[in-house]
C-alpha cells in the first residue's frame, strides 16, 4: 500500500501540499493532546484515584493558555459550603 501511495503522489503532484498540510495538522493535534494530557490539571484519566482534583489546584497559577489580569480571591459562601460538606 505504501508504494501505491508514493506512486500516486508521483503521478499527481498537486496532492503533495494537501498531504503535507493534513499531516502537519494531525501531528499538531496529537502533540497538543499529549501536552494537555500530561501538563493540564483539568484533564483526568483516573477519576477513582482523586475524585475531586479541582480542590488541589493552586489559585495563583493560571490554568488557561493566556490569562490577562486574573486575580483570585475566595468567595465566603463557597468556603462555608466546602467546610460543611467535608
Amino acid at each position: 500500500m505504501n508504494t501505491n501511495f508514493l506512486h500516486l503522489l508521483k503521478a499527481k503532484k498537486e496532492l503533495i501540499p494537501l498531504v503535507g498540510v493534513v499531516s502537519f495538522a494531525a501531528a499538531g493535534a496529537l502533540f497538543f493532546s499529549a501536552y494537555s494530557l500530561f501538563s493540564k490539571s483539568d484533564v483526568i484519566i483516573n477519576k477513582s484515584g482523586n475524585p475531586e482534583p479541582w480542590e488541589t489546584l493552586d489559585p495563583n497559577k493560571p490554568q488557561k493558555l493566556l490569562t490577562v489580569h486574573q486575580k483570585w480571591k475566595p468567595i465566603d459562601e463557597l468556603e462555608n459550603v466546602r467546610k460543611l460538606t467535608k
